[in-house]
């Protein structure tokens, strides 16, 4: 039998593996969903892979589920970041959750100079996460990482790691990324105010960084990260 529900449960899996529901997540399956004693749930937790797992208790403030049966290995994204600098809220969750389904390991909030939001909730950042996880059929949750600035984040960057700066000044420009650099990647996306010279001219020193445009037409910020991921999934992540 395979389950319609999936969740994240921040638990080991197993063969006879017993999962304890929060109140959250038992008011979710049997309340919302309306599942009883002895219905089917797909846990992942990141880690383990999902598993096929049996209600044995359901109550109104908690639960306990069974894992029966490996339904599926842990699948990992490619070594891929995404940093982005937040914007409005919702767009903000917006690209968290692409980010998610997309395939991006890591989600890093940066500050930069034109940044107009630089207060964000990482936890309620990382639900998103999950959540999109769960819904895409995903084994594995990035890490939304806490904001840092732009000129901190790059001071300590390991230069194996390629950047790929979407840069909005070349719009209308080559967006081919230059080939044969394999290994770890990430994207770095602008605020909507876009980058400033300075900070246009730091990338544009660096060796590791390879800036792009995304089109003949400057895209929104939250536009900016899908299509950037979209490309880079392209060329050298497992879309190809």
């Amino acid at each position: 039998m395979k389950a319609k529900i999936r969740l994240y449960v921040d638990a080991p899996l197993g063969q006879g593996q017993a999962v304890a529901l929060t109140r959250e997540q038992a008011h979710y399956l049997f309340g919302v969903m309306r599942l009883g004693q002895g219905g089917v749930v797909a846990l992942f937790n990141g880690r383990d892979g999902e598993w096929r797992a049996r209600v044995v208790e359901a109550g109104r403030k908690g639960g306990t589920l069974e894992c029966e049966a490996l339904t599926a290995p842990l699948a990992m994204p490619p070594d891929l970041w995404l940093c982005f600098a937040p914007i409005k809220k919702a767009r903000t969750d917006f690209i968290v959750e692409k980010a998610a389904e997309m395939g991006a390991r890591r989600i890093l909030p940066v500050a930069t100079e034109f940044t107009n939001s630089e207060r964000i909730r990482v936890d309620r950042l990382q639900a998103h996460a999950v959540e999109a996880a769960e819904q895409c059929g995903g084994t594995f949750v990035p890490e939304v990482c806490d904001l840092q600035r732009l000129d901190a984040l790059l001071r300590g960057w390991d230069p194996a790691r390629q950047l790929m700066f979407c840069d909005e000044t070349r719009a209308g420009g080559s967006s081919a990324l230059t080939g044969g650099l394999a290994g770890p990647w990430a994207i770095l996306i602008g605020p909507e105010g876009g980058f400033s010279q300075a900070e246009r001219d730091t990338l544009g020193a660096l060796a590791f960084a390879h800036p792009v445009a995304l089109g003949p037409r400057i895209l929104r910020a939250d536009t900016a990260a899908v299509a950037a991921i979209a490309l880079w999934q392209m060329h050298y992540g497992d879309w190809r």
